[in-house]
């Protein structure tokens, strides 16, 4: 004998636990503590992760761990080049004035030495016409000159050597110092001093031949 049913009745789900009043329902499985991943960090905390473009100042072992900027590199640079050139400047202007001087020098005693040679030779009229300047042939005559250089009586064993030789510069104006000793065979010794000047070419102004007592 069958009971009668009445009509279908859904079966309603078990409700959820009530939630206290005031509290945000959380749902299972997902944590919310401030400062784990995933949650948002508390008002006033700093996040745990630094900033997109920002690094530590310090690196390694304590180090400083950024590099100096791009502009600071720059104007270190251009001082170092600056610097740089200035000091080559300075350099390159003590080479000039030293090779200016030694060229004065050498010129002045190559002229030294190509004039005491033609006298020792016995050359003396070309030597007369060739190194003195027009002014001294005003103050000594080509015969008083000749007739100098024979009482010295110089042969071929004479030598020259130069004790000084300075060259200078003053207002377009150049001049030389020569001074030295001619030694010859029987200890003859002749002091020898002379003094060239000129603008374009030098000139002897004043000599001293003279021997040793």
């Amino acid at each position: 004998m069958s009971n009668p049913q009445g009509p279908y009745q859904p079966v309603q789900p078990a409700a959820w636990p009530a939630q206290p009043t005031g509290q945000p329902a959380q749902p299972t499985g997902q944590p919310r503590n401030p400062g784990e991943l995933g949650a948002p960090p508390l008002p006033g905390n700093p996040p745990q992760y630094g900033a997109p473009g920002q690094y530590s100042s310090e690196g390694p072992f304590g180090l400083p761990g950024q590099e100096p900027p791009a502009q600071s590199r720059r104007k270190l640079w251009t001082i170092l080049g600056v610097v740089g050139g200035v000091l080559l400047l300075a350099v390159v202007g003590v080479l000039i004035l030293v090779n200016i001087v030694n060229g004065a020098t050498n010129h002045a005693r190559g002229l030294a030495d190509s004039f005491t040679k033609l006298v020792i030779a016995g050359d003396s009229s070309k030597a007369y016409d060739d190194y003195l300047d027009p002014a001294l042939h005003e103050q000594l005559t080509k015969e008083d000159f000749i007739a100098g250089i024979k009482t010295l009586e110089m042969d071929s064993t004479c030598k020259t050597a130069y004790n000084e030789v300075k060259a200078s510069t003053e207002n377009g104006t150049k001049a030389a110092d020569v001074a030295g000793l001619i030694t010859c065979d029987g200890d003859k010794k002749i002091d020898l001093v002379y003094r060239f000047e000129g603008t374009d070419e030098l000139k002897m102004i004043n000599i001293k031949l003279k021997p040793q007592a």
